[in-house]
């Protein structure tokens, strides 16, 4: 396996850098999504309760299902990798989203609105700061999520470390095809691992530590 992986380390570099690059980009945009939907409804408990419903269906949808779907309008390649991806991303982070906007203390946003605060700069100031330790819970679950699911997403030749196991399993028994499934879904580990590293960094940098206490 090491000389496999000697052989290949510069395939499998550009490759962890294209799976990295497309699970980032989507979390990113997943997120923005997710967040500017949990704005909308979080004081409405029916709409609330609808976008909880809405994340937790959106989650029984299997990958394959969704990609083989969008395979019809959007052909292979990138854009239905991108779809699925963002798709996916964007739930865990919704439902979070919509419980820490809620959960923020109502007597602070009254607070806020007394002392001559806008409804968007109390959003923006208040609730979205005591909100934030929640929603960047949802994001680390969401981005080891679709680090599995940026590989799958190599079944409609998306880009990523996903083609190593697809490659290998195509042609298990032959030469190197357990090889190229090990390195596929170590890589992916480890990249899983690394990417939850900079995020709980980036908690705690972003974080108050009044809130952190």
């Amino acid at each position: 396996m090491w000389e496999y992986v000697v052989d290949r380390r510069a395939q499998i570099a550009h490759q962890a850098l294209q799976h990295l690059s497309l699970v980032v980009q989507c979390v990113v945009l997943g997120s923005v999504i997710a967040v500017g939907l949990a704005v909308l409804v979080y004081r409405s408990p029916r709409a609330s309760a609808a976008a909880n419903a809405a994340s937790a269906v959106g989650l029984t949808i299997p990958s394959f299902a969704l990609l083989g779907i969008l395979l019809a309008p959007f052909g292979f390649g990138v854009t239905p990798a991108v779809i699925a991806v963002t798709f996916y991303a964007a739930l865990p982070v919704l439902r979070n989203a919509v419980v820490g906007l809620a959960g923020v203390d109502s007597s602070l946003v009254e607070s806020a609105r007394g002392i001559g605060m806008s409804r968007l700069a109390t959003l923006v100031r208040v609730e979205l700061p005591l909100a934030w330790p929640v929603v960047l819970a949802g994001i680390r679950i969401s981005t080891q999520m679709v680090m599995g699911i940026a590989a799958v997403a190599a079944y409609v030749l998306g880009p990523g470390l996903g083609s190593f196991i697809f490659s290998g399993l195509s042609r298990l028994g032959g030469a190197n095809a357990l090889n190229a499934t090990l390195v596929g879904t170590i890589a992916i580990v480890l990249l899983a691992l690394v990417l939850d590293v900079v995020l709980m960094l980036a908690g705690r940098l972003t974080t108050s530590r009044g809130i952190r206490v």
